[in-house]
Order: structure tokens, then sequence, then C-alpha cells
């Protein structure tokens, strides 16, 4: 087994915690926190033996792994003191705030001879991978709409005056980092990288995005993708081929998948998928980590990502301290 150590407190850790655990490949060792008594408190809920307030005493224990689910501006600081540790690590999307940070992350990953992984968990799913395989058989593809709009449980936060991370900029947070990373890294993970971006968004006055949309150009056919955390959204998302279409209720958990042809009734092509959907990326970290190597094409799919998420902020003028 695995010992996993995390930085995080919070929902999503809870989540990967329990799929780390449900995945047969790692057991909870330690955890961090900015505040011991916080990390107290999470260790013995969770069952961990060690816990710190620091990130050095952390990187110099003897986890083999480390989830790391703070804020996005520190992930990249915090992911390269633990790979010059020598700890594995699996961070959560985005993996960094720009793309040359990511670039040093896997730069210094390969020095280290550690396995750096983005925590995109849709990339794993079972349904993602029919929609995947499904792709060659729509035939000539000529749109695609992804769509991923959900109103954020802190936007009222945000409008009573307080700044919550969300829409705080010095945490490299807005939509299209949140909200808006699940369709832009589907689209490259099923279509590769762009030939051209248009993008349009709504900066709040923090100067984040709170909503916006980006045309992906692809040659033949383009990409729209709508993303928003400040309305929601009920439609579908769907790659449309000149044979047939798929229809997907949510990019980032894919628990519905239609195939629709015409003269056709649509017709399900969906799997049943475990409850946490975390539980296929721990699986694939850990098989990762005992290969001792990342599949090029996970790395590839990371830096394009944050290549092209870069980009759309450029146009958007969506600034961070983390680009300075």
């Amino acid at each position: 087994m695995l010992k996993l150590g995390v930085i995080g407190s919070n929902w999503i850790t809870e989540r990967f915690i329990d799929a780390a655990k449900a995945s047969d490949s790692f057991t909870l060792q330690a955890v961090y926190s900015r505040k011991i008594d916080n990390a107290k408190l999470f260790a013995q809920k969770h069952q961990a033996s060690d816990y710190f307030d620091s990130l050095e005493a952390l990187a110099n224990s003897n986890v083999d792994a480390i989830y790391i689910a703070s804020p996005n501006s520190l992930h990249s600081p915090q992911a390269i003191q633990m790979m010059k540790a020598g700890k594995h690590v699996i961070v959560e999307k985005p993996i960094a705030s720009n793309f040359a940070l990511a670039q040093e992350m896997y730069q210094v990953a390969e020095e280290q001879g550690v396995i750096l992984f983005e925590a995109y968990m849709s990339s794993y799913l079972p349904n993602f991978d029919i929609v995947r395989q499904s792709i060659p058989k729509l035939g000539k593809l000529r749109k695609a709409n992804i769509n991923y709009c959900q109103y954020s449980s802190r936007y009222q936060k945000y409008l009573n005056g307080e700044n919550p991370n969300t829409f705080n900029p010095a945490f490299s947070n807005g939509s299209i980092m949140d909200i808006g990373f699940y369709c832009i890294a589907a689209c490259v993970e099923l279509f590769g990288e762009p030939q051209s971006i248009k993008a349009h968004a709504a900066l709040l006055e923090s100067g984040v995005d709170g909503h916006g949309s980006v045309i992906l150009n692809y040659g033949d056919f383009d990409a729209v993708v709508t993303h928003s955390k400040v309305n929601d959204s009920y439609l579908p998302c769907e790659v449309q081929g000149e044979d047939a279409a798929l229809q997907i209720d949510m990019i980032s958990l894919c628990q519905s998948v239609e195939w629709h042809q015409r003269g056709q009734s649509p017709r399900s092509i969906a799997v049943e998928q475990h409850a946490n959907p975390m539980y296929y990326e721990a699986k694939a970290f850990a098989k990762a980590i005992k290969s001792g190597r990342i599949h090029s094409v996970d790395k590839q799919r990371a830096l394009i990502t944050s290549k092209v998420i870069t980009e759309i902020r450029a146009q958007t003028g969506v600034v961070f301290p983390a680009d300075q």
C-alpha cells in the first residue's frame, strides 16, 4: 500500500481520501493544514497517524505520495516543494495558474524521477472513455457544444461584499479556471490542440471572469464552450458528426451518454460508474506510481489544457498575481 499525505481539509480532499481507500492502493498517513488544530481533527476523522502545520515537515515525512487540494495559486509551489523531497504528487485541476508554471512542474518531476499527475477525474471515467471511443464512429465531425454553467454557492457572499476564494484573482480563480476547465480539458482530450481560439468573458469587479464563451477551431469544425459560475444551465453537451451525434448530460461526470442517429430512437451507451467519481483517477495515479511512469497522453493533455486556458485568459483580460 502506498502511504498518502494530503494538503487541504475540505470536502474534495475527503472525497479523494475515500476514493484512494476504495482503490485498495493507498493508506492515509499524513494531513497538512495551516492550522494544527484543523490538521489534528481531520487526521483523527480519517484515521491518519501524522498531522502537520508545516509543509517542510510533510515533505520530510515518510509518505510516498501527496494529494494537493489547496487554492489554485498554491498548486505549483507546493507541488514543486513536495517533488523536490522525492514525493509523487497528484494535484487538483487546474494543475497550475498558467502554462509556464505547468511546464516548470513537469520539468521538476522529470528531474526528480517522480510522478506528477493532474487530478482531472473526468478523463478516467468509464463513460468518458465510451465518449472517446465513440468519436470516430460519428462520421466527419462538424460541431461540438460543451456546456458547464453552475451558480456558485459562494456567489452570494461575493455580492454581499465578501471576498471568497472562488472569485479572488490572488488564488488564480474564476469561471474558466474552475467550471470552464472541464470543458476545455474535455475538448483537448477528445479533439487535441485547437488551431485557433476566440474567447469572450464577463469580468467581475474582483478581476476574475464570472462567465464566458470560447470557440475552439479545429479546421472543419468548431467546439463551442460556454461556462459560468454566476448562473445555471440545464442543457446537455453534444458532439455532432455527419452520421451521428453524442449527447452527454454533464461533461465533468458523464453519467448519461446517448447515441443519436437520424431515423433511429436515441439509445443509452453509458455504463454504471463507481459512486465516487474520483475512484478511477486514484487507481490511475497508483498505477502510474507503480509503473514508474505517467502516460504521455495525460501529461500532454494537462499541458495543452493549461496552454489553452492561459491564452483564453490573455484574450479576456484575466490576470493573476501568479502571472507576474
